[in-house]
């Protein structure tokens, strides 16, 4: 439960960590309004560990809203406005935001909802026609000011209402950062954050890690794209191998490890631990299994340098067994390969991915 779930605001906001994100809350605090910052978080965006280091940099209140199922769903269901570059549905991920967003508002006793969207400063969310859709498809048509942008669109209510002075409001529009970055220094902001970023499933190398998961497991949850976040992965064809780098992915490994997946861990030396993750009832025959384990004793320097087999100590559920290998390969074995990036895949996987111009067709410029 938050600190502030018994707490009244007069509006919620979008908040990522981003600038504009801050700015368009400090704008409506500036006008005496309570404002409660909303940091959506899944498997691909989300950084909870930071709320308060930025409360007390920033001076707003805010709380982690989790949509990793949610978001999940959507994206293994096809996402209805299309993909952009990589594997990101700009569009479909906003009006999941701010639906939630709208549902939050009762809660909080708020009336209306800020986000820090920027007329044209995105192509694919942020474009006129791809705004109006998201207010549209979110239900939230008199109920959000875009802040930084809010004189280039038509008022909403809060505005109509006088709740929001309209002429407070920003009129920024296009790519550029000088008004946001002036904006910054007036209100003090330090540090200066970037853009908000950091969604995942915009970097390449990030996102072909889930092209597997997408490709071999019917129906991927959010911990399956969690665990494809970690260490070293694996795969031969429908076995799906996780080992760690270092202790932190050794620690989070065993964090996310399932009563049905396998554990490897070397016995005597030190080393990564791997998590084998059986999807679709694909059973593990003992030649998978030891092939598992020759891959993770690779990455043990001193267990390389003992010129013997060693010990490695396979768990799953309550069954233990130990195998012995050979560590001193370094070729990877053939049959297990890394993800790579490939765009025909993803047309294969999202059939429906396409230009947002082309999902957006018909669609006109007003908020009806």
């Amino acid at each position: 439960m938050s600190k502030y779930s018994q707490k009244k605001f007069d509006a919620v906001a979008l908040f990522s960590g981003g600038l504009d994100s801050i700015l368009a809350i400090k704008i409506i605090q500036d006008q005496g309004l309570r404002v409660l910052g909303l940091h959506f978080v899944s498997p691909f965006f989300g950084q909870p560990g930071k709320l308060d280091q930025w409360e007390k940099s920033y001076g707003i209140p805010l709380m982690a809203v989790d949509v990793s199922a949610p978001f999940a769903k959507m994206l293994c269901k096809g996402p209805g406005y299309g993909l952009g570059k990589i594997l990101n549905p700009c569009v479909d991920c906003k009006i999941l935001m701010l639906s939630r967003a709208k549902k939050m508002l009762k809660d909080f006793g708020a009336s209306f909802i800020v986000s820090g969207e920027v007329l044209g400063q995105r192509p694919m969310s942020q474009r006129k026609d791809a705004l109006n859709i998201i207010m549209r498809d979110s239900e939230v048509n008199n109920i959000l000011v875009r802040a930084l942008s809010a004189r280039h669109l038509p008022p909403t209510d809060p505005e109509k209402k006088g709740l929001v002075n309209r002429e407070k409001l920003g009129a920024i529009s296009g790519r550029g950062r000088k008004e946001q970055l002036e904006m910054a220094r007036n209100y003090n902001i330090k540090p200066v954050p970037t853009p908000a970023g950091g969604c995942l499933l915009t970097e390449k190398e990030s996102a072909k890690r889930y092209l597997p998961v997408f490709k071999h497991k019917k129906n991927p949850e959010p911990a399956d794209f969690y665990l494809a976040n970690i260490g070293r992965q694996l795969w031969n064809n429908g076995h799906w191998l996780c080992i760690g780098r270092d202790k932190f992915d050794n620690a989070r490994l065993m964090e996310l490890a399932g009563k049905n997946d396998y554990l490897f861990n070397i016995v005597l030396f030190p080393g990564p631990l791997g998590l084998g993750r059986p999807i679709n009832n694909i059973k593990w025959l003992p030649d998978i299994i030891e092939s598992a384990c020759q891959l993770v004793s690779r990455f043990s320097p001193k267990a390389r340098q003992s010129n013997r087999q060693i010990e490695i100590m396979v768990q799953k559920g309550e069954k233990r067994e130990e195998i012995l290998v050979w560590p001193g390969q370094f070729e990877q074995p053939a049959q297990w390969e890394e993800p790579v990036w490939d765009r025909e895949s993803v047309k294969t996987l999202f059939p429906a991915d396409q230009h947002l111009s082309h999902a957006m067709a018909g669609i006109n410029g007003d908020h009806s």
